[in-house]
């Protein structure tokens, strides 16, 4: 299995979307949840530390592949 990287920097609210395969509207109602935690964003970017607890609170994305599921004979 493969392993995927995500860098810890500064990310748009767009590219945070992507990288969890969501609309910008559903990460929105996403970060919601802990905004005070999160606080304000400094122009377009979040910075290394709001990555770091979008990271903590939402999980890191990954993909889970070739998973193989077999039932049981009974």
């Amino acid at each position: 299995m493969q392993n995927t990287i995500i860098q810890v920097k500064p990310y748009m609210h767009c590219e945070l979307s992507k990288i969890y395969d969501v609309s910008d509207k559903t990460f929105r109602s996403w970060l919601k949840g802990f905004k005070n935690e999160l606080g304000e964003r400094y122009g377009r970017y979040y910075s290394t530390k709001q990555v770091e607890i979008i990271f903590r609170n939402l999980g890191v994305p990954y993909l889970i592949k070739d998973l193989e599921i077999q039932s049981s004979k009974f």
